[in-house]
């Protein structure tokens, strides 16, 4: 299987259950995080949520595995930021204008998305509400996921994955594309405490944060979840193609 074998035992349910707390011990739960995770706060365990607390119902989200990320959207690219500029959308239902800010994009590569090179994105005006603040002199290289609206615009917030490109493991430059797409028929699901399992074989169980106390841990920066010939889902490490032996194995 993988090196996660040692964190997980399978009950005879097939649940996996995390048994006990390793890869640094319960002292983890504590560890500061890293000042390279996610652009957003996280909160609590289970909720991340976007700006200010008493923005909280109005922009919230849960924290993403990248491949999660990747199947959840309409786009997935690798781009630059040329241009930055608030604009006008149109008016909300009383009147008064929506603005935006609308990023102007140099597009390097696109792993998932319409036809056609995209050269615009649009985001909130302020991280308030969730808006995505992203450097605008073309030098830097990001990582961009989103979805776009009825009028195939893409639009980006801080809920969705977006990292600078440098910042990305290989593995996950890797996975862009093919390898996430693979995993896209199963789901991973987060740890947010433990005990906690998984109630479906087509789930990974995804423990970052209760072993590493970070979002961006293990798992996130080196492993996939992939769908094997039994219609079960496991995680697998690493950027090679898994070999046949994973795919047909089968748990006991």
């Amino acid at each position: 299987m993988s090196d996660l074998n040692n964190e997980a035992m399978m009950t005879k349910s097939g649940q996996k259950v995390i048994s006990r707390l390793e890869m640094g011990g319960a002292q983890m739960l504590n560890k500061k995080q890293d000042h390279s995770d996610r652009a957003y706060t996280v909160l609590t365990v289970s909720s991340v949520l976007c700006g200010a607390a008493e923005f909280a119902e109005a922009c919230s989200c849960s924290p993403e595995h990248p491949q999660q990320a990747y199947c959840n959207a309409d786009v997935v690219i690798r781009a630059k930021v040329v241009g930055r500029k608030e604009v006008v959308t149109g008016n909300d239902a009383y009147g008064y204008p929506i603005k935006m800010i609308q990023y102007d994009i140099k597009q390097i590569k696109m792993f998932k998305g319409p036809d056609g090179e995209i050269d615009t994105i649009f985001t909130g005006p302020s991280s308030a509400l969730c808006g995505v603040n992203l450097e605008s002199n073309g030098k830097k290289e990001y990582l961009i996921t989103g979805n776009l609206d009825s009028n195939g615009t893409l639009r980006i917030n801080l809920c969705d994955y977006i990292e600078s490109w440098e910042t990305l493991s290989m593995t996950q430059k890797k996975s862009l594309g093919q390898r996430y797409q693979m995993g896209c028929d199963c789901k991973v699901v987060q740890c947010p405490m433990i005990p906690c399992s998984i109630n479906d074989p087509a789930e990974c169980l995804w423990t970052d944060w209760v072993l590493e106390g970070t979002v961006q841990g293990t798992q996130a920066q080196h492993f996939t979840c992939i769908k094997r010939s039994d219609n079960s889902c496991a995680w697998y490490r690493g950027s090679a193609p898994p070999k046949k032996e994973f795919m047909d194995i089968e748990d006991p």
